[in-house]
């Protein structure tokens, strides 16, 4: 296969004439060493055949100026991101464009329109979904990184998460080990690589447990209060309800809350109920959530230095980082009646 002209040259395409992947091309790009010295050879022989150069490569003077992309900003979540990326880039002295593309096409082609036309250093996108074209071609012009992805990255970028699947497990042991046994759980969207993580570890509690997975104890939810109120509403509604509710973030835990208020029912005489995330509402809640805590702000700061050391051209010693969860008990937990 023959590449085409420079105008259109891809990352796709030069890995298309080498033979290999895109994700190596990717590390050959990023001075990765975990690349075979005949491929790293035949890879830099095209990239300079083609006079390709990713953005950014190769200048000598910096924009500071990185982008932090969301799908959705209404979310305490993503203020907490926010603020620990800002922490790093403000101590750097580099400004930061917040942007939400929505998951809808023309957002994210106005949004990368956008970036190109400000001339940013690097990019973090946070849990976002955009099109496989439009990822490949960020990845192909700016240093990426990724917060929280939706699921196995397509391309060689570094990823941060926190440990999703041992929070989970660590919910259901304590409610197993106040003696609950009909625990239910209230789920993130099942594309997010994080809820499917907490379900899994809901499921190795109970299994640990001797306990079995019943289905109808299972809610899909979305990460919102709605949808926690909903998922509440079904398990109580249920003629065999459950003593126990782990919902997936905080605000459906806040939803879990109302929707026993609504049934008569107390927090935690009647219902217990564990949150994951620990929002800075969690403690101030009526009774204070137990929850799991995720380094919000942590993950939001470890991805500015990781980008910004990309930016820099300095190698990454490894691609995945999960920071730990720890598990915060206030009083929203009790043994069942």
């Amino acid at each position: 296969m023959s590449v085409p002209d420079r105008a259109r040259v891809t990352i796709a395409d030069i890995a298309a004439e080498a033979g290999v992947s895109v994700p190596t091309v990717s590390r050959v790009l990023n001075g990765r060493t975990d690349v075979a010295a005949s491929t790293r050879v035949r890879v830099t022989h095209l990239l300079q055949k083609h006079d390709y150069q990713r953005r950014g490569l190769g200048r000598t003077t910096q924009a500071n100026l990185i982008d932090l992309v969301f799908n959705d900003l209404d979310s305490p979540w993503a203020v907490e991101i926010i603020r620990g990326v800002e922490d790093v880039a403000h101590e750097a002295g580099v400004g930061t464009v917040v942007s939400a593309i929505h998951n809808q096409p023309t957002s994210e082609q106005r949004w990368w329109q956008n970036v190109q036309s400000r001339a940013s250093d690097g990019i973090i996108l946070v849990t976002s979904h955009l099109h496989p074209k439009l990822q490949a071609e960020v990845h192909r012009f700016l240093p990426t990184v990724v917060v929280d992805p939706s699921g196995l990255p397509s391309y060689d970028v570094p990823t941060i998460g926190a440990t999703n699947w041992a929070g989970g497990l660590s919910a259901i042991e304590h409610l197993v080990g106040l003696g609950h046994r009909r625990i239910a759980i209230i789920t993130g969207p099942p594309r997010l690589q994080c809820s499917r993580a907490r379900l899994d570890g809901y499921r190795a509690g109970l299994e640990a447990a001797d306990l079995q997975v019943d289905p109808d104890l299972i809610h899909t939810g979305d990460f919102y209060h709605e949808s926690g109120f909903a998922g509440g509403k079904k398990f109580l509604g249920l003629s065999n309800p459950p003593t126990a509710v782990f919902a997936s973030s905080d605000q459906m835990a806040f939803g879990v809350y109302e929707a026993a208020r609504q049934h008569g029912l107390r927090v935690p005489s009647d219902l217990s109920v564990v949150g994951f995330d620990d929002l800075p509402e969690a403690p101030w809640m009526s009774p204070p959530l137990t929850t799991v805590r995720q380094p919000i702000a942590e993950m939001g700061m470890l991805a500015a230095r990781t980008l910004l050391r990309l930016v820099r051209g300095e190698p990454m010693e490894t691609l995945r980082v999960e920071l730990a969860t720890q598990f915060i008990v206030r009083e929203s937990t009790a043994a069942p009646r």
